[in-house]
């Protein structure tokens, strides 16, 4: 098994408030294209790796109240913004990659043109500068971060079966990265990807106001046939950014009718599962996400102070049409 060195993952903290118990949330009763569906503009079905839009709702609607900010750090296509939105809350997210920056602007865009109350913004830039990134007046106003690390390339993309002549023929993988930028986190290495989460972690002590709430979502998944324990590793990477776990959730990504799990795996996960059990080894499909979620303490965390300049020239602001400038407000 393969977990973040050189520190132990701590065992999570129970939590500390009864609205914060370990729960479970049915997360997927309508599968992903349907929840998506006239929500999302099409084009962000090239994304290969969305958040659920209900796991992101169910945290706003938990957590916040009309009017708060909540973030994303890393937003892709949008999903918190969107929901947020749709929820009266205002968002902001921030983007490595431009195509994904823009895309997440026009969804939150659409989701305004739907009628959604809350307003958004999106920031491309590289969230591992966080401080230097945030717009006048946003450190210490979010109410909740939502966010999720890149998993392995191993649940990334979509599939299409190729016409077959014979013996000819199969199966071709496409959407699977996030961009070409090497410097890009979903390209690094398992230690990489958990150092450079840290620091975006840390950033968000600032973004966040005194005890407000970072949720993170994170599954395992196999590299090489080991099993890299994500959950557990960004736990300790969030109390290496200064914040405190107080709650470890389960949000479904499989249906549940009458009491049974009703799995919705995507075809690498199948195809994985079946050459394992061929081996003889006896592999399960995995049918949720951890929901790990940390409160921020007053003052925030001093690794995450931006040294002066810091950032600058890093900030490109994608406007929404109707509400350009609104959250510095």
């Amino acid at each position: 098994m393969t977990t973040a060195q050189p520190e132990p993952a701590p065992r999570p903290r129970p939590a500390d408030a009864p609205e914060l118990r370990l729960s479970v949330w049915p997360t997927a009763q309508r599968d992903a294209r349907t929840q998506r569906r006239g929500r999302y503009l099409p084009d962000s079905t090239a994304h290969p790796a969305k958040m659920l839009p209900a796991i992101a709702a169910t945290a706003i609607a938990r957590y916040t109240e009309p009017g708060d900010l909540v973030a994303d750090p890393m937003c892709g296509i949008g999903t918190t913004l969107v929901e947020a939105v749709h929820l009266g809350r205002d968002g902001l997210g921030i983007e490595y990659e431009e195509r994904w920056a823009g895309l997440a602007a026009a969804n939150a865009a659409h989701a305004r043109r739907q009628g959604a109350a809350g307003t958004a913004e999106v920031i491309r830039g590289d969230a591992r500068l966080l401080p230097g990134l945030l717009p006048p007046g946003t450190a210490g106003r979010a109410a909740l971060v939502i966010t999720s690390p890149p998993y392995g390339p191993s649940v990334h993309g979509q599939v299409q079966a190729e016409q077959r002549r014979g013996t000819e023929g199969g199966v071709r993988k496409y959407d699977n990265r996030y961009g070409q930028d090497p410097a890009n986190l979903a390209h690094q290495g398992v230690d990489e990807l958990l150092a450079g989460f840290t620091q975006i972690l840390a950033g968000c002590t600032l973004l966040l106001r005194p005890g407000g709430l970072a949720v993170v979502t994170a599954r395992p998944w196999r590299q090489h046939g080991e099993l890299v324990d994500l959950p557990a590793a960004v736990i300790a990477a969030g109390e290496r950014a200064g914040l405190v776990p107080v709650a470890r959730c389960v949000a479904l990504i499989a249906g549940l009718r009458d009491g049974r799990l009703i799995a919705r795996p995507s075809f690498f996960q199948l195809d994985n599962l079946r050459r394992a059990r061929r081996r003889g080894q006896p592999w399960h499909l995995i049918v949720h996400e951890d929901v790990l979620i940390f409160r921020a303490l007053p003052g925030g965390s001093a690794a995450a102070r931006p040294e002066p300049g810091h950032g600058a020239g890093q900030q490109h602001v994608w406007p929404v049409p109707g509400q350009a400038g609104e959250l510095a407000a």
